[in-house]
């Protein structure tokens, strides 16, 4: 496989684990993991430089659990 070939399979991989989480679903990837999308509440923060309380909105963030067989390989 070339080199150009496989940027194109790779960007066609994360367009489709995108377009995915943006609709809600989860995607697993058999020895790798899942990503999937993590709701966060609104919360009052505090700005380390200055001690002013500031509120962050809530909002939608990707995660990712990586699989037993990749944790297992990374030891």
């Amino acid at each position: 496989m070339t080199k150009k070939d496989a940027l194109e399979v790779l960007n066609f991989l994360v367009e489709t684990i995108t377009n995915a989480l943006k609709s809600g679903q989860q995607v697993k990837l058999a020895g790798l993991g899942t990503f999937k999308v993590r709701e966060r509440k609104a919360r009052t923060a505090i700005n380390p430089k200055t001690g002013e309380k500031v509120q962050v909105p809530a909002s939608r963030v990707p995660r990712f659990t990586p699989a037993k067989d990749l944790k297992e390989a990374v030891k």
